[in-house]
Protein backbone atom coordinates (compact mmCIF):
# COMPACT_ATOMS: atom_id res chain seq x y z
CA UNK A 1 0.00 0.00 0.00
CA UNK A 2 2.94 2.46 0.97
CA UNK A 3 4.43 1.90 -2.84
CA UNK A 4 1.34 2.71 -4.17
CA UNK A 5 0.77 5.67 -2.20
CA UNK A 6 4.78 6.94 -2.70
CA UNK A 7 3.74 6.22 -6.48
CA UNK A 8 0.58 8.43 -6.46
CA UNK A 9 2.65 11.38 -4.56
CA UNK A 10 5.63 10.84 -7.53
CA UNK A 11 2.35 11.31 -9.82
CA UNK A 12 0.82 14.43 -8.16
CA UNK A 13 3.99 16.36 -7.87
CA UNK A 14 5.27 15.81 -11.07
CA UNK A 15 4.82 18.83 -13.38
CA UNK A 16 6.26 18.06 -16.46
CA UNK A 17 4.01 18.69 -19.60
CA UNK A 18 1.72 21.18 -17.24
CA UNK A 19 3.42 24.32 -18.84
CA UNK A 20 2.34 22.75 -22.39
CA UNK A 21 -1.30 22.15 -21.14
CA UNK A 22 -1.54 25.90 -19.63
CA UNK A 23 -0.84 27.24 -23.15
CA UNK A 24 -3.33 24.99 -24.56
CA UNK A 25 -5.89 25.94 -22.27
CA UNK A 26 -5.28 29.48 -22.87
CA UNK A 27 -5.30 29.19 -26.74
CA UNK A 28 -8.34 27.36 -26.61
CA UNK A 29 -9.81 29.97 -24.60
CA UNK A 30 -8.86 33.07 -26.72
CA UNK A 31 -10.13 30.80 -29.73
CA UNK A 32 -13.63 30.71 -28.30
CA UNK A 33 -13.87 33.98 -27.45
CA UNK A 34 -12.42 35.10 -31.03
CA UNK A 35 -15.20 32.86 -32.70
CA UNK A 36 -18.51 34.43 -30.05
CA UNK A 37 -17.24 37.76 -30.47
CA UNK A 38 -16.17 37.75 -34.28
CA UNK A 39 -18.73 39.59 -35.96
CA UNK A 40 -18.03 42.71 -32.86
CA UNK A 41 -14.13 42.54 -34.16
CA UNK A 42 -14.65 42.19 -37.68
CA UNK A 43 -16.78 45.93 -37.24
CA UNK A 44 -14.22 47.10 -34.98
CA UNK A 45 -11.18 46.26 -36.99
CA UNK A 46 -13.37 47.91 -39.79
CA UNK A 47 -13.84 51.06 -38.30
CA UNK A 48 -10.46 51.68 -37.41
CA UNK A 49 -9.14 50.95 -40.57
CA UNK A 50 -11.43 52.96 -42.05
CA UNK A 51 -10.78 55.65 -39.49
CA UNK A 52 -6.81 55.51 -40.74
CA UNK A 53 -7.43 55.65 -44.10
CA UNK A 54 -9.31 58.57 -43.71
CA UNK A 55 -6.72 60.53 -41.65
CA UNK A 56 -4.03 59.08 -44.04
CA UNK A 57 -6.12 60.91 -47.19
CA UNK A 58 -6.09 64.00 -45.20
CA UNK A 59 -2.49 63.54 -44.69
CA UNK A 60 -1.42 63.26 -48.12
CA UNK A 61 -3.86 65.44 -49.84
Amino acid sequence: MKNVKKAWLAFWKNEEGLGTLEVVLIIAVVIILALLFKDWIIALMQKLMGDADDKANEIFN
